[in-house]
Parts: structure tokens; C-alpha cells; sequence
């Protein structure tokens, strides 16, 4: 053991610095993990909220009793048991009465106690408290020595290590808090749900996280709101104790008649204040990151009420909102941190079922102590009451003794073997205690009292019959709390991942005009404003020509099909302009070299393509299934060899029409032909030599059409196509006359 350093004549003892500052930060920082920042995972409750309760309750602060100011409640905490600063105090005081804040309030405030707007509560000197029944049940046993007490800071008081807690009061409010090094957040939880997991805990202590979210659908707030993380996130969350929940606000569509409509939000998502949320949605408006918005209102009375209106009314309510979400915190991400003091000391990270089994474990502990708390005062009382009974049993000689004895008492416990107490009850017995009546009341409390003291020995000696008083605890709550009272009732809902992808909303910010999209021979591609009729007289660079053109609109998806196989898509809105020559495709998309451009068409939603390649082989495949969202592409088609895709034909009708190099016509049913998403595809129409020049669908009934050399246009039907009819993979029949020497259909 080293020897004490002894401060010489100066008064100045040199330390080492890094020492000194170790030691004091440790200290300083077990302080704040343990006696501000984390709640014990038993009552849920920090130092501060603990002691702010327990003074109330020195006060008598009861729910049903006469409120008193919160300057006496502060004043009374920070005097005999939290020794900070009252204004910290307050605050605390004033978050256990916020319904906004608190899902179940343990304090019932009077006066301005602040609002979800993020307006500060009024002046301790203004507003007054009393505590909740909440608050009376995390209180309930403190006379019945249900848990230890300390010695306050300054060694004049007591006061709780910790509440009985017969109420789950860390899920069921939460907890927020920083302490060095670490942090603890734990969202609010329905009551009703944690007593049933509660239940089935009792009745299976071997049950997985995943049987208690069986039960446990996940965080309730008091705002509400919904929640939109799938059932993996949530479950993942509980079981080890940490993740997040993406908490959305609440939102529907009012009609305001011809056709017009404003979003209506009635719940914003937990500890957002709506000020400071309006303030953010107005300022995006005004930058012009919300261009589908035109205008926010806060209509709140006492429920919320925020009113977005729509720029125009054709917009679709669920992309306009899916944009403010992105941009304010009507989308928050709300974490679970289940960082808490195991047994009042051990910071731990817990998962759900270990914070519901230190809950049930405290309780039937609490049990214990009050049961042996009620059985020794039983005991006590059974004493008295039979050295009463042993005095109406020898009244007379108990009158002598009282009259003649020099000292009655010790006469008392040496004639009839009474004890101290027993002798010391006789001799303070008044007279009107002698009546018969009142020996058959004593008798009637013994045989009461003595059966009582059987029945808390056997409880005190059944560990079953402990956790069957936990459980009969447990339908108290779930009779007070549950879901179809209006205290139990849930608040937030669970939906699904929003359908709007972010391609959508991106979308939305684009105002739609109809355009002419324009590609050249050689790959340039631009966009003239309007539907242009007469595309002829544009100009293009030398030994460059037009290949095709097309209407769409700013909004739509561009697809690019190469020879190779791949497909590329391109923004509509992102075109260059008609000016001038456009610019080439392969600077916007990766093409592979030696690969061509063989059409460009706009994708819709929901239709089909014939993918036709020069070794006649094809498949159907959808436009959804062509889009990619990268330069590289999606590989579409697998080719072998030199074969090359001719062509991506939409499929609008019921019958294919295909023709070779060799001009062999062949129409067969689309129905044959396989879907997929990629491949070779199946084989369309069968040659000696050559391959496939042209191929297109069309509907049967209406007739088979080509352009002739003339540049007219011809059509077939019913019994004129007969003799081209057939199935794929046929070798076919040489085309109508007239057909083009071009081999093509279209001339």
C-alpha cells in the first residue's frame, strides 16, 4: 500500500496531470451515466423524474387531491434530494405532464405547461401539478417496504433507490438521454400490447423476441402517426435492442368540389415541433425545392391540422406528398436505443425480452417485500392479540395484579408468560376494552389475522404462486389500459413502404409539355418544343439524315435499344434542345462499340415489345422491364455469334408477322411466343440460309397491312391470308404481290 503523500510547507502537492485528469473524468462520467442520463430499467425512470415524484408524493400531491404550485415541487426537490439547478428541474417536471410528449403523463399539470407547437411552458410560479394514477402505480408500496431507501445528498432525508413500478413505464413512455460515451432512446409502447407480451412471458419464459412481437406490434406514439419500416426492420430492432422506425405523418386528401383538393396532415410524427415544421415546409416553397406545393396553413385548433396546397390539381396527391417528405421532417426517423441501468448500476443495451423480464422480475420481488412487510406487521398485531385474549381469559386476576402490584408488569409476564409487548398492551387496555363484545372482536381479528399470515407464508414459500400474483397485476393493467379503453387505444398505425419511387417524385418536379424527340442516322438525338406535324425540313450535320421521329412529353422515359441486345434510358426533360443538331446518344448512355442504335421509342407503362434478332429468334418482353437507372444499361437479349437485334416491335395485337432475307412471309399467333425478362428467345420463323429482315404484330381481325414500293398502303384480311397462316417456326410462303423490294413491312 503506498503511503500518504503529505502536501509540503507551501500547501502544493504535485500530481501527475494525466492522472488527475483521468480519475476526474471517470468520475464524472459514471456520475452522468448513472445519476442523470440513463433510466433503470425496473421503474424506467432517470434520478431526476424519480426524486420530482417522490417529493409530489411527500407532498400528498395524490391524484384527486387540491393541485400545488411547481415552485413548491421544484423548491422541495432540489432542497432535500436533487441538488441541480431548478430551472433543469422544471423542465423535467414539465415533460412528465406534456400528453404530446408523454404517452401516458405522469403528472396531471394546471396552467401553460408548453404545447406541440415547441412553445416553453409558463413560469413555475404560474402553474401547478398533482400526479396521475400512472404515477400512483409506480408509486404504490412505498410504506410496505417494497424497496430500499438511501440517504439524500446531504445525509437529512430518504429517499427511494428506486419506484415499485407496477406499471411498464420504460417501453410504455420511452426515455431520451445523452451521458458520455453513450446514449440511451427508447420510443413510447402501447400498454396493452407490453402486458399481453408480459403475459405470454409468464406463461413461457423459453419464448423468442419474435413470440412477444407477436403481441408487440411496435412503438405507439401520443402524436400518432404511422409507421412505415417493414416487419424484418422492427423485429431486428427489439431483438438486439437497437435500430429506428420511420415514423411518417398522417395525411388525407379533402375534396373542395370541381376538382380540386388540398392534403390535410392531422399527425405529425413524435417530438417534431410544428412551428418549426411549417417554417421549414414554407421556406421550400419559397426556395422552390417544393415546386408541387403552393402554399402551407396551420389550421390547428386543439388537433392538428396542416393544410398543403397543390400547385396545380392534376398533380397526384401521393407523389406531392412523397416530395415533402423527402425535404421535412413530416418523415422523421425515430432510433430505439435500449441503453438502461441493469439492477440501478450496469449500463446495458437490451433487447425486448430481457427489458420486460428485469420489469416482471422487480415486480415479484416488490411482492415479496410487501408480503414479508404485511406478514411481520401480522405477526406483531397476532401477539398483541393474544396476550388480550390472555387477559379476558384471567380478568380478575389481571384486575388484582394491576391494583395490588408494586410492579404490574413484570407480575403480568411472570403469572401468565406474556411477552414485553403483550404485558405493555394489557396494562394500556382501557376499561371499556373489557366488554364482551369487544373479547369476540379481538377473537374474530386473530382468526382473521392468522389466516391472513397462513396465506402470505404460502405465498412467501410458492415461487408459482409469486408469478400468479405478477399475472393477476398483469389484468389490472390490461383491464385499465386496454385497447378498447380510450387511454389503451392505439394511436399509431403500420402501412406498408410508400408505391411512389423516387424516379416518380424526381418526375414530379418536371412540368409536362408535349415534345418532338428527333434521332438521326448517326446516333443525334434532340427534343423540339410542341408536336411537331412535319419534320422534313430540319437540317442535320453533313452525311447525316433523319431515322426516326416521335411525340411524347417531358415527363416520359426515353428507351434506347442497341444492336447487342441492350436497352438504355434516357430523361425525356434532359434532351437538348431543338436549336441546333442535338447531341450524340453515346454521350449520355455507355454504348459498346461496333453496336447501332436501332430504335428509340418512349416507354409506357405496361406494354409489351417483340424482341426479334437475325437468327429469328424472339421473345416478348415488357417496357417496365427495359428500364435502368444507370449509364451501363440493361442486357436484354443474349445473342450467339454474329447475330444481331433487328428489331424491338410493339406488340399491340394478337398475331406475328415475320419475314426472312429470303422473302418467305409467315403469320402466326403471339401466343406462342414466350415472355421473359431476358434470353435468346424461341425460335420465330425457320430458313436454309439468310435471316430475319422484318418482323411486326398486328391484330387479325383488323388485317394485315404493308407499304408497297409505291408508298402506298396495302391491306389483307380474313380468307386473303390464308395461305400465309401457320404456326412459329415455320418456313412460310413468298409475300402478296406488291409487297416492297425493301423486305420490310414498312416499305
Amino acid at each position: 500500500m503506498s503511503e500518504l503523500k503529505v502536501p509540503p510547507g507551501d500547501g502544493v502537492l504535485p500530481i501527475e496531470l494525466r492522472s488527475a485528469l483521468e480519475e476526474r473524468y471517470l468520475a464524472y462520467a459514471l456520475s452522468t451515466i448513472t445519476q442523470r442520463a440513463l433510466p433503470d430499467v425496473r421503474d424506467g425512470l432517470k434520478p431526476v423524474h424519480r426524486r420530482v415524484l417522490w417529493a409530489m408524493r411527500e407532498l400528498k400531491l395524490d391524484p384527486g387531491a387540491a393541485f400545488k404550485k411547481c415552485a413548491r415541487v421544484v423548491g422541495d426537490t432540489i432542497g432535500k434530494y436533487h441538488p441541480h439547478g431548478d430551472q433543469s428541474v422544471y423542465d423535467a417536471l414539465v415533460r412528465l405532464a406534456q400528453d404530446f410528449a408523454q404517452r401516458w403523463p405522469l403528472v396531471e399539470g394546471q396552467g401553460n405547461f408548453g404545447n406541440i407547437d415547441g412553445d416553453n411552458a409558463a413560469a413555475m410560479r404560474y402553474t401547478e401539478a398533482r400526479l396521475t394514477e400512472v404515477a400512483r402505480l409506480l408509486l404504490d408500496g412505498l410504506d410496505e417496504d417494497a424497496v430500499d431507501y438511501r440517504a439524500t445528498y446531504d445525509g437529512t432525508e430518504k429517499e427511494p433507490i428506486v419506484l415499485p413500478g407496477a406499471f411498464p413505464n420504460l417501453l410504455a413512455n420511452g426515455s431520451q438521454g445523452i451521458a458520455v460515451g453513450m446514449a440511451t432512446s427508447i420510443p413510447p409502447h402501447n400498454v396493452a400490447e407490453l402486458v399481453e407480451a408480459s403475459r405470454a412471458l409468464l406463461a413461457n419464459p423459453d419464448a423468442t423476441t419474435d413470440d412477444l412481437l407477436v403481441h408487440v406490434k411496435g412503438p405507439d406514439f401520443p402524436t400518432g402517426g404511422v409507421i412505415i419500416d417493414g416487419p424484418g426492420g422492427i423485429a431486428e430492432a427489439y431483438r438486439t435492442g437497437r435500430g429506428g422506425f420511420r415514423t411518417r405523418a398522417r395525411w388525407a386528401v379533402e375534396d373542395l368540389g370541381r376538382g380540386t383538393w388540398v392534403a390535410v396532415v392531422t399527425e405529425i410524427p413524435w417530438l417534431v415541433p410544428k412551428s418549426r415544421l411549417v417554417e421549414r415546409i414554407a421556406e421550400l416553397i419559397n426556395d422552390r425545392k417544393l415546386p408541387l406545393v403552393v402554399d402551407v396553413r396551420d389550421e390547428s385548433t386543439e388537433d392538428v391540422r396542416l393544410v398543403l396546397e397543390p400547385r396545380v390539381r392534376t398533380v397526384d396527391p401521393i407523389v406531392m406528398m412523397e416530395s415533402v417528405f423527402r425535404l421535412t421532417e413530416l418523415e422523421s426517423r425515430i432510433p430505439i436505443n435500449m441503453n438502461v441501468l441493469v439492477r440501478g448500476q450496469t449500463p446495458m443495451v437490451l433487447g425486448l425480452k430481457d427489458v420486460l423480464k428485469h420489469w416482471l422480475d422487480h415486480r415479484r420481488e416488490v411482492i415479496q417485500r410487501r408480503a414479508q412487510h404485511r406478514l411481520d406487521a401480522i405477526v406483531r398485531r397476532l401477539e398483541i392479540l393474544e396476550g388480550l385474549l390472555i387477559a379476558f381469559l384471567n380478568i380478575d386476576e389481571v384486575i388484582r395484579i394491576v391494583r395490588q402490584a408494586d410492579d404490574p408488569k413484570a407480575e403480568l409476564i411472570a403469572a401468565f408468560t406474556l411477552t414485553d409487548t403483550q404485558a405493555e398492551a394489557i396494562l394500556n387496555m382501557r376499561l371499556r376494552s373489557l366488554a364482551k363484545l369487544e373479547e369476540i372482536e379481538i377473537r374474530r381479528e386473530h382468526d382473521k389475522l392468522t389466516k391472513e399470515g397462513d396465506d402470505l407464508r404460502s405465498l412467501l414459500g410458492s415461487e408459482a404462486k409469486q408469478w400468479k400474483r405478477v399475472g393477476k397485476e398483469l389484468d389490472g393493467l390490461a383491464k385499465s389500459f386496454g385497447p378498447d379503453t380510450p387511454l389503451g387505444k392505439r394511436r399509431t398505425t403500420f402501412e406498408a413502404p410508400p408505391s411512389a419511387t423516387a424516379a416518380d417524385v424526381a418526375d414530379a418536379f418536371v412540368e409536362r409539355e408535349p415534345v418532338t424527340v428527333v434521332v438521326s442516322q448517326k446516333g443525334w438525338i434532340r427534343a423540339l418544343k410542341g408536336h411537331v406535324a412535319d419534320v422534313s425540313g430540319l437540317t442535320f450535320k453533313a452525311d447525316d439524315a433523319l431515322k426516326l421521329s416521335f411525340h411524347t412529353e417531358t415527363t416520359a422515359k426515353l428507351l434506347v435499344v442497341t444492336s447487342n441486345g441492350k436497352a438504355f434510358t434516357l430523361d425525356a426533360a434532359k434532351l437538348p434542345g431543338g436549336r441546333g443538331a442535338g447531341e450524340p446518344v453515346r454521350l449520355m448512355v455507355d454504348i459498346d462499340e461496333g453496336s447501332d442504335v436501332i430504335d428509340v421509342f418512349a416507354a409506357r407503362a405496361g406494354a409489351k415489345r417483340l424482341v426479334a434478332t437475325s437468327d429469328a429468334r424472339g421473345f416478348l418482353v415488357s417496357d417496365d422491364q427495359l428500364l435502368s437507372s444507370t449509364r451501363k444499361g440493361r442486357q436484354v437479349v443474349n445473342l450467339d455469334g454474329t447475330a444481331r437485334v433487328v428489331r424491338f416491335a410493339p406488340a399491340d395485337g394478337d398475331t406475328v408477322a415475320v419475314v426472312g432475307q429470303n422473302r418467305k412471309l409467315l403469320l402466326f399467333p403471339l401466343a406462342q411466343v414466350a415472355e421473359m425478362a431476358r434470353g435468346r428467345g424461341v425460335r420465330l420463323q425457320r430458313y436454309k440460309d439468310g435471316g430475319l429482315s422484318d418482323v411486326k404484330v398486328f391484330a387479325l381481325a383488323e388485317g394485315f397491312s404493308f407499304v408497297t414500293n409505291g408508298g402506298k398502303t396495302w391491306s389483307l384480311k380474313g380468307e386473303e391470308l390464308r395461305d400465309w397462316l401457320g404456326h412459329r417456326a415455320e418456313s412460310g410462303r413468298l409475300p402478296p404481290r406488291g409487297f416492297p423490294a425493301s423486305n420490310t413491312f414498312s416499305g
